[in-house]
């Protein structure tokens, strides 16, 4: 396998898999990988739902804008966040920002390791909440926030370019 920052510095999204199912073994790892992540004051205000029914993964495609690419994996992992476990202890910024940014870190987390592992996935984002959210069965306190399509790749492009080091760092000293 290769190391973290391989890992990182490689890793790009893939929206055409393989009809290869993964292992439970697989699966198992990416999920112990996922909850892995970091969160404000440990909080872990997030849900994970695994999706291998098609029909369920259909909806789900069809929910998120119509991206079918989403449908073709063998399992989407639907990464959802519990605001108030959050805000029971920061209250409006535990709501409203470290939910958010904790379930974006369990997301990259999951991104990371299932490429390596060999593996290929997208971050989506665009989808009709309400929608998703039925489809998923969630409780009223439960949101989601990503649906990450994981699978083989089937096609894999070329890494997308990325702006100038200058364009986006500034340094303090």
């Amino acid at each position: 396998m290769m190391d973290a920052i391989e890992a990182l510095l490689t890793r790009k999204s893939v929206r055409s898999f393989t009809d290869k199912p993964l292992t439970e073994e697989q699966i198992e790892q990416l999920l112990k990988v996922m909850v892995a992540a970091p969160s404000g004051g440990n909080r872990q205000p997030w849900r994970i739902i695994v999706v291998q029914n098609q029909q369920v993964k259909d909806e789900l495609a069809k929910a998120a804008l119509d991206q079918h690419f989403i449908a073709t994996a063998p399992v989407i992992f639907a990464v959802c966040r519990a605001p108030e476990e959050s805000a029971a202890r920061y209250r409006d910024l535990g709501r409203n920002l470290y939910s958010f940014q904790d379930t974006a870190a369990m997301t990259e987390n999951l991104l990371v390791a299932a490429h390596a592992m060999g593996l290929g996935g997208c971050w989506v984002g665009a989808f009709k909440d309400k929608e998703v959210s039925q489809i998923l069965e969630c409780p009223p306190d439960v949101y989601p926030v990503a649906l990450i399509p994981i699978g083989f790749p089937a096609k894999v492009k070329g890494k997308p370019q990325r702006r100038p080091m200058k364009e986006v760092v500034r340094f303090i000293r």
